[in-house]
């Protein structure tokens, strides 16, 4: 009796034991068949640029004030903001007539040519020789002004190319250049004086708007950049993972984890040094539970 009951034990063990093993191997197969959803792009050399970051207005390189000859109440406007004038043409008349005294009036003169950007209109308004009566300006060349922080003034100098952007034109980018750089620091602000002329004459750009100024210090031409959230670091150590193979039709393939030699990183751009060359499909996104041999399928592919 003893005897059958040991028999019956050992083949229910065999029997759990096989059906344990038909399981295992079922899981294996279902985790070999793991795939992950990765975004990858076809990395080509290209640019990076450093720069440091100011804000400033946008004015004329030359402008003059239209001052009086004459104190009294301006009698007579024969110009309007925004139109062009010549130089020593009337733009105003001054009445300098006042109780008992009558005097012809005083015409106002623009001392040079331009457009007027500015203009006293109401008539009746008590002007002097001290108080502008317009502004006239070259509006065909402009510029910007900035105070550079004592701390970067190394990273400046004439001939820098920088970019500027404005509210006004969302996503569109202008260009522009460092004409001057101030000699001496003020000494209360610590801050150098540098000027930034408009390269290209558009007509979009107004004087009195704000520019956001890009200055750019340094260029990093013919060289891979990724976007930084492609990098994983594992065991203190930058990975990237790169397709072993170009994408089928099912967009499926394998990955390998490869070591990377960073370089700048500048916004959420990285530069890859070392570890890439142009051609390579990198996983950007979707990279995180990935590991060497890891299955993938490719939902978006970008060049």
């Amino acid at each position: 009796m003893k005897k059958i009951i040991f028999i019956a034990s050992v083949i229910m063990a065999v029997t759990v034991f096989a059906g344990c093993g038909k399981k295992s191997a079922k899981d294996n197969q279902e985790e070999e068949e793991v795939l992950y959803a990765v975004t990858a792009k076809k990395i080509n050399a290209g640019t990076l640029d450093d720069y440091l970051e100011f804000g400033g207005d946008v004015d004329s390189v030359s402008s003059v004030s239209v001052m009086p000859d004459m104190a009294g109440k301006l009698s007579g406007v024969k110009v309007s903001v925004g139109d062009m004038v010549k130089k020593d043409q009337i733009i105003a008349y001054v009445d300098a007539s006042r109780p008992g005294y009558n005097y012809s009036e005083s015409p106002v003169k623009a001392p040079a040519a331009g457009r007027i950007i500015s203009l006293v209109t109401n008539i009746g308004t008590t002007v002097s020789q001290a108080m502008p009566v317009a502004k006239i300006s070259n509006t065909e060349e402009m510029e910007i002004k900035i105070n550079i922080p004592e701390r970067f003034i190394s990273r400046v100098k004439e001939g820098q190319r920088v970019e500027l952007t404005f509210d006004a034109y969302p996503g569109e980018i202008f260009g522009a250049k460092v004409t001057e750089v101030s000699p001496v620091l003020d000494n209360s602000s610590r801050t150098m004086l540098t000027k930034i002329r408009i390269v290209q004459r558009n007509n979009k750009i107004k004087i009195g708007m704000y520019a956001r100024v890009k200055l750019i210090t340094e260029s990093r031409d013919n060289t891979i950049v990724l976007p930084s959230t492609a990098i994983v670091t594992r065991d203190g150590e930058p990975y990237v993972f790169t397709l072993n193979e170009a994408p089928g039709e099912d967009k499926k393939s394998s990955v390998h984890q490869q070591a990377v030699k960073l370089g700048l990183t500048i916004d959420d751009k990285t530069e890859i040094v070392d570890g890439l060359t142009s051609g390579m499909l990198v996983v950007i996104k979707g990279q995180s539970l990935l590991s060497e041999g890891s299955k993938v399928k490719v939902v978006t592919l970008s060049e």
